[in-house]
């Protein structure tokens, strides 16, 4: 997971910024705010939530899958695991 460590950093940034929306989207609700501005608050979450996931979607097929280094088992490793985050998240 070094890889995933040298953007630790940025990538905690934008789960803390995911996190101010999901309050957003709490207070909205709370608030009793119009449906319109609740789908748009959940929409741009759901947004965010997929940029992270796609950021760390490349990483890993870049690290675990494509990197020429990779021995035949730890790119099926890499394989098998990015396919099962993705059944996961697309579910």
């Amino acid at each position: 997971m070094s890889h995933i460590a040298s953007k630790k950093d940025d990538l905690l940034k934008r789960v803390k910024r995911i996190a101010g929306q999901i309050q957003a989207v709490e207070r909205a609700l709370d608030s009793d705010h119009d449906c319109a501005k609740t789908l748009h608050l959940v929409a741009a979450t759901r947004g965010a939530i997929n940029g992270l996931m796609d950021e760390i979607i490349e990483d890993h097929a870049r690290e675990h899958v494509a990197n020429p280094a990779l021995s035949d088992v730890e790119r099926s490793k890499g394989v098998e695991e990015l396919l099962e985050a993705i059944r996961r998240y697309s579910k």
